[in-house]
């Protein structure tokens, strides 16, 4: 009997009539093979050794590598716990920990013990571009490869975008030993999970501070790459492992103008919800009066009235004073402000002379943007979405929340950007809400982590308020309608 992998799958051949293959292969009419899902190889090879059967493994491409850190830091006390309770799972599973707590130090860590030809999958360029630094300084002797952003270099030591490793796994899926997927979160897209089933990888680690998805589909990480082996939450290690932080919120109204135009806005598309007799707290409601706004030109005029109450909710005047506000309250510190929508962020930056990032940014000015931020030549900085994740600014101890969706994942991972420790620093994130809008169902929506959890007596340091409920977009919109596209 011989295992081999073709394809991003595994195939037996040369079966003798006396055995049965095992029960993770179907057979392949067009080939004459039996056939399987590389991601079983693991379960498959387990099962031949332990039925005795006369085998050849073919499939496996992947080799023993001493991965010897150069200098190697010594680990917290959470992170050491992290690598044991993994190892005690058979090296798979997911380690959840908060932005800015290190995760990365446990996949150097699990490299290192493990000694196989390594993968590292990561979501973004940026992403890749940080990995890549640090193996690269970690294990200084050992060259790394890069799949993604015009490289294609396979390696004992590989850094990977997930769409890189998505479009060419099925070539060497059988060349790493060990899959790491960073931000394993956007691992279950529809797309991006066959990078986990065409990898024959025995040994995978998922990391992530946000592992819950609104459409539920982390559900599937337990099977492509093991179950959560290890979790700590943000307050569990703020004020020693992560800097102390408080939460505020600020309440704005609409001026007189804006508060005619949302009520207007927002009675037509109700009212056209109401005589299509469709309920959008759900996801299929929603889809369908996303339809039905196709289909007439009264669908239309209800969708363009959603839009603008929504616009004039998130976008409400009154949010900018509270801004500058804030902003001369920390005077002194290194501010992140995060909005819904580019056109915000372009508004505030050129009335405030404050520096813009958004996915229009090109890679070196935005490099240039963050560097002089962290060095303190810029005590501000204003994004949209793309600074919620994979990025590294230390300095930064305020964030502002001007507007945002209801999901949770989102919420965390701005918090997380002014967790990393410094001596003495103390966070503060601020979200600011216009009263008698949706936005404030949007707030409590987007509340529902413990890092937000209600504290006896009010607010203290780390903790805000918000009761649980489910993850939506939009306060009447549908809970997971707008779910990860990755």
């Amino acid at each position: 009997m011989e295992l081999s992998f073709e394809e991003g799958t595994l195939v037996l051949r040369e079966i003798d009539p006396a055995d049965s293959p095992p029960p993770e292969f179907d057979w392949d009419p067009r080939r004459d093979v039996y056939r399987a899902q590389a991601l079983d190889y693991r379960a498959v090879v387990t099962r031949l050794r332990g039925s005795g059967i006369d085998y050849t493994d073919s499939a496996k491409d992947y080799h023993q590598v001493a991965f010897d850190r150069v200098d190697p830091q010594a680990p917290r006390e959470y992170q050491a716990a992290a690598i044991e309770a993994w190892a005690e799972n058979g090296n798979r599973g997911i380690t959840v920990l908060p932005t800015g707590s290190g995760k990365s130090l446990v996949g150097v860590m699990a490299i290192s013990r493990i000694g196989r030809s390594t993968l590292v999958v990561a979501p973004t360029i940026d992403l890749m571009n940080q990995w890549y630094d640090l193996l690269c300084e970690a294990f200084a002797d050992v060259p790394v490869g890069l799949m993604g952003g015009g490289y294609h270099e396979i390696r004992e030591l590989t850094v990977a975008t997930y769409h890189s490793a998505y479009l060419h796994v099925e070539q060497w899926g059988n060349r790493f030993g060990l899959i790491i997927f960073d931000e394993v979160h956007h691992l279950p897209g529809p797309q991006f999970s066959h990078a986990a089933e065409m990898c024959l990888a025995p040994y995978r680690l998922g990391l992530t501070a946000t592992l819950e998805r609104p459409d539920g589909r982390h559900q599937l990480l337990d099977r492509l790459v093991g179950p959560v082996s290890y979790r700590q939450e943000i307050q569990e290690l703020a004020g020693e492992y992560l800097a102390s932080y408080r939460v505020e919120r600020r309440e704005v109204q609409m001026v007189a103008e804006e508060r005619v135009a949302y009520r207007a806005a927002e009675a037509e598309y109700r009212s056209f919800l109401r005589a299509k007799n469709v309920t959008t707290g759900s996801a299929a409601g929603w889809q369908e009066f996303v339809r039905l706004s196709g289909s007439s030109a009264e669908g239309r005029r209800a969708m363009k009235a959603y839009r603008e109450h929504r616009r004039i909710a998130l976008g409400a005047a009154a949010k900018f004073e509270v801004l500058e506000s804030i902003l001369k309250t920390h005077s002194r510190d290194r501010v992140i402000i995060f909005t819904q929508d580019n056109e915000t962020v372009y508004q505030i930056s050129r009335a405030l002379l404050i520096p813009a990032i958004t996915h229009q940014t090109r890679t070196r000015e935005r490099r240039e943007i963050l560097r002089k931020f962290n060095r303190g030549d810029y005590l501000a900085v204003l994004t949209s979405k793309v600074l919620n994740e994979g990025v590294n600014v230390p300095e930064a101890n305020v964030a502002v929340v001007l507007s945002g969706s209801a999901t949770i994942r989102e919420h965390v991972q701005r918090l997380g950007r002014i967790l990393r420790p410094r001596e003495g620093k103390r966070a503060v994130l601020y979200e600011v809400v216009t009263k008698g809008t949706m936005e404030k169902e949007v707030s409590r929506r987007r509340r529902q982590h413990s890092a937000y959890a209600s504290a006896a007596g009010g607010q203290t340091s780390g903790q805000t308020s918000g009761p649980a409920d489910d993850e939506q977009e939009w306060g009447d919109g549908p809970a997971g309608a707008r779910a990860d596209a990755s």
